[in-house]
């Protein structure tokens, strides 16, 4: 990937998706749109299970092309959120639309996965999880990401935060999906 200082500003030089600072500046911007218009949206946290390595440099950035191909409309958004974590952003959606982008992006992924394991041996997994949300004055955004946070890192705590968000876990291996 050739860089840009056009893009240096909300770009990950690594991958080339938006980088953290960007994402949530949108995000926070969406978040009071979909409370005034009552509107849902997602956050989904995919942490790849990869370790990079010389003979595959650029990973990460193939990785996260997978992820992009599968968001169809204009308005998702991926970001990676630091060296293990990408973030995605559905803004204006429901839990079944959640779950076909859910369903698009586990296809993406097993499939690289089976490309990566064909040619190196080893197979690539992934974790994720989706926390859809309807914006209320009494939540903040940062609820959100901490939820999704907690869950990717803590599945058994999703109990927990069901009173704020409907949260889907997922964990994509090379074989299945569960």
């Amino acid at each position: 990937m050739i860089y840009s200082f056009n893009n240096s500003g909300f770009r990950d030089p690594e991958t080339g998706v938006y980088n953290q600072t960007y994402f949530m500046e949108v995000f926070h911007r969406e978040w009071f749109r979909h409370l005034r218009d009552k509107q849902n949206l997602s956050l989904l946290y995919i942490h790849p299970l990869i370790h990079e390595n010389s003979a595959t440099p650029h990973l990460r950035e193939f990785y996260s092309a997978k992820i992009q191909q599968s968001l169809l409309r204009a308005t998702d958004m991926l970001a990676r959120m630091n060296q293990h974590v990408f973030a995605v952003g559905l803004f204006n959606t429901d839990e079944e639309g959640t779950k076909r982008v859910i369903e698009r992006i586990n296809e993406q992924l097993a499939q690289f996965s089976q490309d990566y394991r064909n040619q190196h041996g080893d197979a690539l997994e992934s974790k994720m999880v989706a926390c859809i949300c309807t914006p209320t004055k009494d939540l903040k955004p940062e609820t959100l990401f901490i939820t999704a946070d907690e869950l990717l890192h803590h599945p058994e705590k999703q109990a927990d935060n069901a009173r704020h968000h409907e949260c889907i876990l997922s964990t994509l291996t090379s074989d299945r999906t569960h």
